[in-house]
C-alpha cells in the first residue's frame, strides 16, 4: 500500500511563498494538489503528470508552480504572491499504479494580511 506524506505548511504574510512537499512510498503516476478553506468546498489547484504536464487553477495561474521528482516519488507545489484568499488545509492526491489513488493528509497554509 502506497502511502503519502505531506509538508511544508505554515504562516506566511501575504506576498509571501511557500513550498509544498507531497512524498509517497511507491511509484506513482499524476499528482493533483487541492485546498479547502473553512467552509468551502474542496478545490483542485494544481496537477502535473509523470510526464510533467501540468494544469493550474485560474486563481493560481502565474503565482504557484508545481514540479516532482520521479526518483524520489515526491511531488511539490511552489506557492509565491501568497494572498490571504490562498489559506486553508491543501492536500494532494496521487494516482498509483494498482489503480486508485491515495491522499495526503493535508497541510495547514495560513496566510496573514
Amino acid at each position: 500500500q502506497v502511502h503519502v506524506v505531506e509538508s511544508g505548511g505554515g504562516l506566511v504574510q501575504a506576498g509571501g511563498s511557500l513550498r509544498l512537499s507531497c512524498a509517497a512510498s511507491g511509484n506513482i503516476f499524476s499528482i493533483k494538489w487541492y485546498r479547502q478553506a473553512p467552509g468551502k468546498e474542496r478545490e483542485l489547484v494544481s496537477s502535473i503528470t509523470r510526464g510533467g504536464s501540468t494544469n493550474y487553477a485560474d486563481s493560481v495561474k502565474g503565482r504557484f508552480t508545481t514540479s516532482r521528482d520521479n526518483a524520489k516519488n515526491t511531488g511539490y507545489l511552489q506557492m509565491n504572491s501568497l494572498k490571504p484568499d490562498d489559506a486553508g488545509v491543501y492536500y494532494c492526491n496521487v494516482y498509483i499504479l494498482s489503480g486508485g489513488s491515495v491522499w495526503g493528509q493535508g497541510t495547514q497554509v495560513t496566510v496573514s494580511s
